[in-house]
């Protein structure tokens, strides 16, 4: 997620709104999965412009039915493009990385982004200094990240390094991409115009670059299509939109404390899903990362 609300009322997380963030990160661990069984389908590119187009038409509609205002004058307009491009981005890199590499190793670069954000607001925006144990999770992170890529047991294919070093980027530029928004005027505007912003600007180039990918199908099914909807459908509208209820109502801080959960997730939905190979020094690689994003997500008190 790459939306956050510090207007919450309630200084703790109850037991409803623990099993909400609870089921949100479960649900971002699948949609890993779904993003690797829909690449079987479809070429990831378009597949990627889909999801954006499509969710953009649906958060359209959502924010007309509940009257939230996206296109007034604000301020907005080019930081929102940039937060744009980099999600786009961010996406192509992704899905085509998870292309190449598994779903348990990809989950694990891309929840790298915590970590840049950490860093880079502790460059550009006031009061979020880094603290010695947010340090401590940057550390844990790192060598969870540097054991990943050294594991050789767990590499689905010899080209698996290329899908890792993608997955790592993207996870380079959804870190950016909250960055922009927390030191831009987006840090004021409505978590639904942020992630229309994403959605709609996203799209365009995604679909336009699509053909240079490849053939847009592979051997396309009605699972597959499943995979695309959900994401779509249960992941970026409707997850998003619960994940943005919680903001409104509980200490962002908090709610983020739970994020490691999805890694967590991914890598046990990726080898008891899709069989894909679990080696001790990726399940130490797992700890570390997760450990790490604990860590740098920790409430201050």
């Amino acid at each position: 997620m790459t939306v956050l609300d510090a207007r919450a009322p309630r200084s703790t997380i109850d037991p409803a709104a623990a099993a909400l963030i609870v089921l949100l990160c479960l649900l971002w661990a699948l949609n890993q999965v779904g993003v690797k069984i829909a690449n079987n389908g479809m070429q990831p590119v378009l597949q990627a412009g889909i999801r954006s187009f499509f969710g953009a038409v649906l958060v359209f509609a959502w924010c007309r039915i509940r009257g939230v205002p996206l296109f007034e004058r604000d301020g907005t307009l080019l930081a929102g493009v940039g937060v744009g491009l980099l999600f786009g981005l961010e996406f192509v890199m992704l899905y085509v990385g998870v292309d190449y590499t598994s779903v348990s190793r990809a989950v694990l670069f891309i929840y790298t982004a915590p970590f840049v954000v950490a860093i880079g607001a502790h460059f550009l925006i006031t009061g979020e200094r880094l603290t010695l144990v947010r340090a401590a999770g940057l550390v844990a992170a790192f060598l969870g990240v540097i054991i990943a890529f050294s594991d050789k047991l767990s590499l689905p294919s010899p080209t698996a390094l290329i899908g890792d070093a993608l997955c790592l980027a993207a996870g380079v530029s959804w870190g950016a991409t909250i960055v922009v928004i927390k030191k831009s005027r987006l840090a004021w505007a409505s978590p639904e115009k942020v992630l229309f912003y994403q959605l709609a600007v996203s799209a365009p180039p995604m679909l336009f670059l699509a053909p240079l990918f490849g053939p847009p199908i592979r051997d396309f099914s009605p699972f597959t299509a499943g995979a695309v909807v959900f994401q779509i459908v249960v992941v970026v509208v409707a997850s998003y939109l619960a994940w943005f209820w919680l903001l409104r109502h509980y200490p962002a801080s908090r709610l983020s404390a739970f994020t490691f959960l999805t890694p967590v997730f991914a890598v046990i939905l990726g080898g008891w899903l899709l069989s894909e190979p679990l080696s001790p020094n990726l399940i130490v690689a797992l700890v570390l990362v997760a450990a790490g994003i604990a860590l740098v997500n920790r409430p201050s008190s």
